[in-house]
């Protein structure tokens, strides 16, 4: 391994820790059942919060409830994850690994 890749596999890291940094800053907010379940997740995928309104909670019917919660749930993830290639894009435009790019 010749020292110009070491010295790319270093600013990568470096590059990859400051991008775990500010997903963490990232907060994304989805609702879904018309606002009666929201979540509010951050850039790397941790859920900070959780509402679920007492409206849609239906003994008879618990699907309905499982249904918005998963509906939320993906959204949130799906943005966090654009949010993510966004800046990842961004960190790899520079630098070159062979085999990975």
């Amino acid at each position: 391994m010749n020292m110009n890749m070491i010295k790319q596999a270093m600013e990568l890291k470096s590059k990859l820790d400051k991008a775990q940094k500010e997903l963490a800053k990232v907060i994304v907010e989805t609702e879904s059942a018309k606002g009666a379940i929201k979540i509010k997740m951050n850039g790397q995928q941790k859920i900070l919060s959780l509402s679920i309104s007492p409206d849609i909670i239906n003994p008879s019917k618990p699907k309905d409830l499982e249904n918005a919660l998963t509906k939320a749930f993906n959204d949130a993830y799906e943005e966090t994850k654009k949010e993510g290639s966004k800046q990842m894009q961004g960190l790899m435009g520079d630098v070159k690994i062979p085999g990975l790019m």
